[in-house]
């Protein structure tokens, strides 16, 4: 009898995410079973129950999916299941919470790729300013920008201190170099962008955190890019649909929130149909979400 293909889905929060769970089913997956209220201690007995049932060859067709709104959380989850792993019971896991890992990994991606193809250039030495960046996407996209060379800043609309101690503790977490920065008042965010070469946009939806005024303090600015996809634009001046396009007044090209969507979609879509296929387990988190990314945007040329 073929066996079905299984994802086991765990959450430490009080519900798995409707997006995810259409996701694993579109992705092949004929069994989608969410774990709500899931804690660190209890992932090993659960991926235990997970690999044990099912035989060496049941295996192969039995999938984990790690979720939540914590991204570190997230890692530390995708570890712990990794590690509880008993050759050859063993099944494939990926980490994605709230989308976190796919969306930094293709708005990071796409931002190298723009650099590229309008100025030349990469992100090494560049100044990556991320407003909103102490959430779930901009902390991801501040490690991987730093991972390409890049000088990040993690800039919050609270205050100076919240946003030292979100990049202290993504920069302590993940091994890389993040700084912080209250960009709250006017004065502050427009010194901010006076020094940047790319902004990033990832605060919550729906809030404008570059206006048009804005703007003319980012004089040096090569790339902005928003994941914001509900109006008002989280970077005044550019669409949903930008994807390269010029910004009115400034040399700097736009990506709005629909392009890096579309290339995100693909990546979770992606790394959730190499699990399944795979002859051998795959443990993804947001360094294969960003290397799927970067296949994807080669292959469009």
């Amino acid at each position: 009898m073929e066996r079905s293909y299984i994802l086991h889905m765990f959450t430490p929060g009080k519900q798995m995410s409707p997006f995810d769970i259409n996701m694993a089913v579109d992705a092949g997956y004929q069994v989608v079973v969410p774990y709500c209220g899931v804690s660190l201690d209890e992932i090993t007995g659960l991926t235990q129950d997970a690999i044990f049932s099912r035989g060496p060859k049941g295996v192969k067709a039995t999938g984990i999916f790690i979720g939540g709104r914590d991204v570190m959380l997230a890692a530390d989850m995708l570890a712990r299941a990794r590690k509880a792993m008993v050759p050859p019971f063993e099944v494939s896991v990926i980490a994605d919470p709230s989308g976190a890992y796919t969306t930094a990994a293709a708005l990071v991606a796409c931002v190298e790729r723009q650099l590229g193809v309008a100025h030349g250039t990469d992100l090494t030495g560049k100044r990556v300013l991320i407003l909103g960046g102490t959430g779930t996407v901009g902390r991801i996209a501040g490690v991987l920008a730093a991972g390409l060379g890049a000088q990040v800043t993690l800039a919050s609309h609270r205050d100076q201190a919240n946003a030292e101690r979100a990049a202290a503790e993504t920069a302590q977490r993940f091994g890389c170099s993040l700084r912080g920065a209250g960009t709250g008042d006017e004065a502050s965010r427009r010194a901010a962008l006076a020094e940047a070469d790319v902004v990033l946009a990832t605060a919550a939806a729906g809030v404008q955190v570059m206006s048009a005024d804005d703007r003319a303090s980012a004089a040096g600015l090569l790339v902005a890019a928003d994941v914001n996809a509900v109006p008002p634009e989280g970077i005044a001046g550019v669409g949903v649909m930008d994807n390269g396009k010029p910004i009115a007044g400034m040399r700097a090209v736009g990506i709005g929130a629909l392009a890096v969507g579309n290339v995100k979609y693909q990546v979770e879509n992606g790394l959730l149909v190499a699990m399944r296929n795979a002859d051998k387990p795959l443990y993804l988190g947001f360094a294969e979400a960003f290397d799927k990314a970067r296949e994807i945007l080669a292959a469009k040329g």
